[in-house]
């Protein structure tokens, strides 16, 4: 046993080692179909993307001095088209523009006479002074990026319906959250649609940002899972006759976590070389990681019940185990197709909030039951006196609290990390919060392995027919238990039920008296 945790022990720190050494940033695509732009003020927008993206030129101060760095680096803008209905073709229009600006350069973008509310379209209390032309979009000169804010009209002629933006390349010279706006502030033109895209691209691929990073991170953990695998296999293998049913449960989430690991590793070098998500790949990966994650929480769950530890079975609760486990598998498998098949940017809060909201719900109630579940197998272990199961139970249970624990903290921080940062200016970072959830279940699943680790002994932690093992199908029996005084250390405590004539007594208490006094 001690073996097996000082192996986790090293195997945890190797993950952590391994996933925070590094970080890379790379871009995306973004597709244009008949987006309608939308009344923001005085002004009609459509959000063209956001990305962070690294400059092309190698900036030594992040201690990054890749080869791979000095590779290009862009915006491109490519057929992107303004389409107007025919009946609204009759007229010559104002400028419509994309506009591209860094983060820190949003200031710039827009402006307000005499301190009043801010526009981003000219008025005519701006166009008397001067700084702008009434129509048209305000935007000033950045005092720390020469030449940006980026800004690119065109116009529509009389009978024309289309309006197409030159192709152009707009080279990243700036490590920097860049952001593109198609902008206009004619009313006439409110039913004109977007089409086309742009190609985000950093110097070494086309992953958004946020997630590129993660690239790396699920190939380190692939590799822990391979030596997780390696370990759990050689000492499956050696003492297979040991193995009991909650070890080859065990055995099962390992390889989906392995297989998980994988496919997300494949989906995001696919993504990164082509700029579209495989859809493929993506719903493989989704689906196995859904299937381990669901697979583990019914394993707490069992556990907790003591099945396969202290009890064969899990009675008349194995139908509402699996009904749990089956909902569960449904919503996150809903949330996680819509958040990464063909995905690319995030969703929207209250679309992800009705998504999300299920699968949370579900897993509170899966704590909830783990936690009672836990407290009555302890209750019945210690009633018992069965040692070694209650001392692997108690390893367990405060394995389980530590991780409800840090999750609960992680999450406060998490909403702490999100709301300070409305602008996505910590996009560099972002990537650890969905990496630190990876981490913290692959951890519980290094401290089970270490717990149930197949050895000579194994068969002690499994559930034995003894009748002093077996689980009253009703927690209340354990209370009509009730140990009789023990007269003599040396009382052989199995001589208490060798009082047979009681059956034939008509005084129960006289003869028991006489027992005593004998």
């Amino acid at each position: 046993m001690s073996f097996s945790f000082v192996f986790s022990q090293l195997l945890l720190s190797f993950t952590l080692v391994l996933c925070f050494s590094s970080l890379c940033i790379h871009a995306s695509v973004h597709h244009y179909s008949s987006e309608k732009f939308i009344n923001k003020g005085n002004a009609f927008v459509v959000h063209g993307g956001s990305e962070g993206i690294r400059s092309s030129v190698v900036d030594r101060s992040d201690g990054d001095v890749d080869s791979s760095s000095n590779r290009e680096s862009y915006i491109r803008f490519e057929k992107i088209t303004f389409r107007r209905p025919e009946e609204f073709s009759n007229f010559s229009s104002g400028p419509l523009h994309a506009i591209v600006f860094e983060v820190e350069d949003r200031e710039m973008v827009g402006g307000s006479a005499y301190g009043g509310q801010r526009a981003i379209c000219c008025t005519v209390d701006l166009a008397k002074l001067g700084v702008c032309s009434e129509g048209e979009v305000i935007y000033r000169p950045s005092s720390k990026n020469s030449g940006w804010p980026q800004v690119y009209g065109v116009s529509f002629n009389t009978d024309e319906q289309v309006a197409t933006l030159p192709t152009k390349s707009i080279h990243i010279t700036k490590t920097g959250m860049y952001n593109l706006y198609f902008i206009h502030c004619d009313p006439k033109l409110q039913n004109v649609v977007v089409e086309g895209k742009s190609i985000w691209k950093n110097p070494s691929g086309y992953l958004p940002g946020r997630m590129a990073p993660l690239m790396k991170f699920y190939l380190y953990m692939s590799f822990a899972y391979v030596l997780l695998g390696i370990f759990w296999f050689s000492q499956y293998a050696r003492f297979w006759k040991e193995i009991f049913p909650l070890q080859n449960c065990i055995t099962v989430v390992i390889t989906l976590g392995m297989f998980e690991m994988a496919m997300w590793y494949f989906e995001y070098a696919e993504f990164n070389q082509s700029g579209i998500r495989p859809t493929g790949i993506t719903m493989w990966a989704v689906t196995f990681g859904v299937v381990k994650r669901t697979i583990a929480r019914l394993i707490l769950l069992m556990v907790s019940m003591g099945y396969g530890v202290v009890r064969p079975t899990l009675g008349g609760l194995t139908s509402k185990v699996l009904m749990l486990g089956l909902t569960f598998f449904l919503a996150s498998e809903v949330l996680e197709l819509v958040e990464n098949v063909g995905a690319v940017s995030d969703l929207s809060g209250k679309a992800r909030l009705f998504l999300v909201l299920p699968v949370a719900i579900l897993d509170a109630f899966f704590i909830l039951w783990i936690f009672t579940s836990l407290s009555a197998t302890l209750s019945k272990l210690q009633a018992r006196r069965l040692s070694s199961k209650l001392d692997i139970y108690r390893k367990f249970t405060n394995a389980l609290a530590v991780t409800v624990i840090v999750s609960v903290g992680w999450m406060c921080y998490e909403l702490y990390f999100k709301s300070n940062d409305i602008y996505n200016e910590q996009w560099q970072n972002a990537w650890i919060i969905p990496a630190f959830w990876q981490v913290l279940s692959f951890s519980l699943l290094c401290v089970i392995c270490a717990l149930w680790a197949p050895s000579q002994n194994s068969m002690r932690y499994a559930y034995s027919e003894d009748a002093h093992e077996e689980f009253d199908k009703d927690d209340t029996n354990l209370t009509l238990i009730r140990p009789s005084p023990i007269s003599s250390p040396s009382k052989d405590a199995r001589s208490v039920p060798d009082i047979k004539p009681l059956h034939g007594s008509d005084n129960p208490a006289g003869d028991l008296e006489e027992d005593k006094t004998a």
